[in-house]
């Protein structure tokens, strides 16, 4: 999928997908965007590139901002939506419960990431399409 919104083209927004629970603890997504300086409210980071979850449904251990450095993954939710994340894109998870979502690497052997874990009460800034 490929996400494409009058925000996100512009010089002030940046592409995001926002992984969201649903009813019976199940997730989905939401394509959108968050604005570009943004102060977030978190207060670490770090980094990433163990890929012992692919093809693992789980559900993110906390709110927190992906942001792929590298790796290009296809996203499946548990209706069995899918959405490709590639650099570029800022993955929100938001999916703190329930089965959560899986994930499988389609180009390459790699996924390098950033986490931005956020404050509990802090706002994703996110704008859904």
């Amino acid at each position: 999928m490929n996400i494409s919104t009058d925000q996100a083209d512009t010089k002030n927004y940046l592409k995001a997908i926002k992984l969201i629970n649903i009813e019976n603890g199940k997730c989905d997504f939401e394509t959108g965007s968050i604005p570009i300086r943004q102060h977030i409210n978190a207060n670490y980071f770090f980094a990433q590139t163990d890929i012992l979850l692919q093809h693992s449904s789980h559900p993110a251990p906390r709110r927190q901002y992906v942001i792929t450095i590298k790796g290009r993954l296809k996203f499946t939710v548990t209706n069995g939506k899918t959405f490709i994340l590639e650099p570029g894109i800022v993955l929100i998870a938001a999916d703190t419960e329930g089965i959560g979502h899986n994930w499988e690497i389609v180009d390459g052997a790699e996924w390098e990431r950033i986490y931005i874990p956020l404050a509990d009460d802090a706002d994703d800034y996110f704008s859904a399409d």
